[in-house]
Formats: structure tokens, sequence, C-alpha cells
């Protein structure tokens, strides 16, 4: 007699800028998984939100252009009906388990994550609020402060006190190399590094577009970014750390380099650092694991000075998975290959579902048989 399959929803794409690089992560998860012991039902969110059930999701995955089964799938959709974006989840009724695989907005910032709680579904991943407050850099360095965990000096910036935040002023604060970042993108989306009025004044604009809060943070003269790969619950564990160099023609490891042409980008992976340094990192992506209350897996990356100190530059709870992404790589140098490592995670996510499955959301005093029982005198 043989035990059922566990029965996988993989969800991808989205309205972000890393649609395509969700698409290719997921397809490498989907490829990597033990079809022996998992069922997997796709479902991919278009551009515009709306998500698509297994049969068009695999037209898609199948090489189909994207465009054409979107336009055949949409009319199909109840326009009139207000959860018609989420129609497709009909189709889920026997799912055990989802696993999203989608990066960015809405994919990182706690919304799916919602979804997954209010159909009592384990999932895989951080939680609603571990998710949200990684994925605004505002809040996770306000958390990271205060868990004593070194990151970069930073003014935040908005509509309201913008004008009151010119260049030199906050050069003052923080140097006069500075990066401009959109609080809630990822991937490079509208950052700038600027060194003058006229660059910043410029890159502000632009990062506006993404977010009504941009952070301007300090700049730190690193030959290379140092990411680390961490894995687990209550009790994570780190993998060996890498080392990303871009060439020297590029101010930082942006959106190019990450997914679509790593041509001129070194890797080393694991990267050699001296045994403090590679301890003191290791500690700090543990330390900020636990203190920004994340699970199951994330990506950590640090930037290190010429003069060996390292900062934490930002977490990535949903990393990405394709051929050039990091987290997988740097698990493989580690001693888990990419089918363990996709069996860890969903185990991970089951775990936290039944941990949280105990949590009484009713009122108690004195045991159950009291429960909802007024004490008052």
């Amino acid at each position: 007699m043989t035990n059922k399959k566990l029965h996988v929803a993989l969800l991808f794409g989205g309205n972000s800028s890393e649609h395509d690089v969700s698409k290719r992560s997921a397809h490498n998860i989907y490829d990597a998984m033990d079809k022996d012991k998992y069922e997997v039902s796709l479902f991919m969110f278009t551009k515009d939100g709306v998500l698509l059930g297994n049969e068009a999701s695999h037209r898609i995955f199948n090489g189909e252009p994207e465009e054409q089964v979107v336009a055949e799938a949409l009319p199909k959709i109840d326009q009139h009906n207000p959860l018609a974006p989420l129609q497709a989840l009909s189709e889920v009724k026997d799912i055990d388990l989802f696993y999203p695989v989608i990066h960015g907005n809405l994919g990182e910032d706690g919304t799916i994550q919602g979804l997954f709680k209010l159909l009592r579904k384990p999932y895989i991943g951080s939680n609603v609020l571990a998710s949200a407050v990684s994925f605004d850099k505002d809040m996770t360095k306000r958390i990271l402060t205060q868990a004593h965990v070194r990151n970069t000096e930073y003014v935040v910036i908005t509509p309201e006190n913008k004008d009151a935040m010119d260049y030199e002023s906050v050069a003052a604060k923080i140097g006069r190399v500075m990066f401009l970042k959109p609080a809630n993108q990822g991937s490079s989306v509208g950052i700038h590094k600027v060194s003058n009025a006229a660059e910043f004044d410029a890159g502000l604009a632009d990062a506006l577009q993404y977010d009504f809060k941009v952070l301007a943070e300090e700049a730190i003269d690193s030959p290379q970014e140092i990411e680390i790969s961490i894995l687990g619950n209550e009790k994570p564990r780190a993998s060996k750390l890498g080392a990303v160099r871009v060439p020297q023609s590029d101010t930082f490891y942006d959106y190019n380099n990450k997914f679509v042409d790593a041509s001129g980008v070194v890797f080393e992976l694991p990267v050699i650092l001296p045994d403090s340094l590679a301890n003191e990192i290791t500690q700090m992506g543990l330390d900020a694991y636990v203190a920004l209350g994340l699970k199951g897996l994330a990506r950590i990356d640090f930037l290190v000075s010429r003069d060996g100190v390292p900062y934490l530059s930002e977490p990535n709870t949903l990393p990405g998975f394709t051929n050039i992404s990091l987290y997988p790589q740097l698990w493989e140098v580690s001693g888990i290959d990419y089918a363990s490592l996709i069996d860890e995670i969903i185990d991970y996510g089951l775990a936290e579902f039944k941990r949280n499955e105990t949590i009484s959301f009713a009122f108690t005093e004195l045991g159950s048989e009291h429960i909802g029982e007024k004490r008052y005198n």
C-alpha cells in the first residue's frame, strides 16, 4: 500500500517586476520536486493579478505564449464577481500545502500569506507579519537596530518631507555617496547610486514612482556582496557563505546582474574569509532571521567594508531559484541537494502550520472547562 502523495499548489508569476523571474524559479522547483512524493498543481498570477488555474498554468509552463493563454483564460472569468481574480482557487479544495514562488510585491509583503491564513492551509516560508516587515526596508532596519544587528545608516524620504531633504542635508547625515531605494520594492527596482545633487534629484523622483517611502542609505565601499542562506523555523541553520563581485563598469549588483545577464558577475561559492569575519556574518544572519521572526527559508545579503566590517544589507524571504540564484547554490555547496532542499522547506511549512494550530484564539481561563466564562467580583 502506497502512502498518499502530498498535494502541493505551486504559485508563481505576480504583478511585480519579478514576474518572469518567478516563472523561472517555479520551473526549477517543479522540475526538482520528487513526483513520487508530491502531486503538484500550478497556479500562475498574471501581470494584472488574476490567478490562472492548473490547466492554463501548465500550458504556460510547457512553452505556450503567456499572452495567448491569458487572453483565452480571462474571458472565462466572471468580471462581476469581486473575487474573480481568485476564482481559480475553487480548484484547490484538496491542497495540502501552498508553495508560493512569487517574488516582490504581493508575494513577499505578507499579502499572499494572509490569503493562506484565511484558507487555513499550510504554506512554506514566513508569516504575514515577518514577510511584511522584512519587505519594508525601513521596518527591517528598525528591527535590526533594536536587535543590535549592524546595518547601514539611512534617512527616510517621503512626499511629505522631501522638500526638506535636499542632497546637502542628507549627505551631511550619511555621506556624499549614497543609495536611494524604494522601501517596498525588490530586486534593485528604482535603486540609484548618487554622489551629487543632480543625481540625487533625478534618482529620488524615479524612486518615488515605486513607493511613497524612499530610503537614502549610506554607501559602503565594498568590493563584494556576501550572501548566506538560512533554513529552518525555531532553530534555523546557515549555509556556507558566498560572494558576488560585479563588473567594474557596474555600480552595484542590479536587476540585470541578478536575473538577466550574469556573464560579467563573479561568484565564489563558497567564499573563503577569515574565520572571525565568516563567524560574525553567520551569527548576524541567524540573529536577524530570529529577530525578524522569519520561518522556513531566507537569503540574507551583506556588505563588507574594505576594513573588514560587515553590514547587513537586506533579507529576502522568498529567494530566487533560477539557474543563477544563490539560495539553492549555497545549500548545494553546503551539502544539501536541490530536491532535498525542497523537501526540507516543505517539511518546515507543515511543521509551522501544525505548531500554530495549537494556539487558541478563544478566551480561556484556568483550563478548557472555563472557556468563555467571565469571573468578575
